[in-house]
């Protein structure tokens, strides 16, 4: 008898270091907060647009991103000095893809509440 299973090693899969990061808490928020926002935007607003976030959840998100190059930082160099974060050209293509998932999810939740 032969076993037709077969064994996917997600280490090995293209798309899986994206996922990893995109399923980090947080992280869907802070893409849905800038792209809503349109312009730079400062740790603080973040905090304030994320409610239940904290600041070292939110700032290990932000890196994780920025490592990602899916946003980029700016320090501006002003008084008081301060920081500010934008979607980057590689995170904008993200945007179609969480535009997607929200147009499933709508499906499904349409689908649920007519199965009742």
């Amino acid at each position: 008898m032969t076993d037709n299973t077969t064994i996917i090693n997600h280490n090995n899969c293209p798309g899986q270091d994206i996922l990893n990061v995109l399923s980090t808490k947080w992280v869907p928020g802070i893409f849905k907060v800038m792209h809503f926002n349109n312009e730079p935007i400062r740790f603080s607003e973040l905090l304030k647009a994320l409610p239940g976030s904290n600041k070292q959840s939110l700032s290990v998100a932000l890196h994780l991103m920025e490592s990602h190059s899916l946003i980029e930082k700016r320090v501006v160099r002003e008084k008081p000095l301060h920081i500010e974060y934008n979607i980057s050209d590689t995170g904008t293509y993200l945007l179609d893809v969480f535009k997607t998932l929200s147009e499933i999810s709508t499906i499904n939740k349409q689908k649920e509440i007519a199965a009742v």
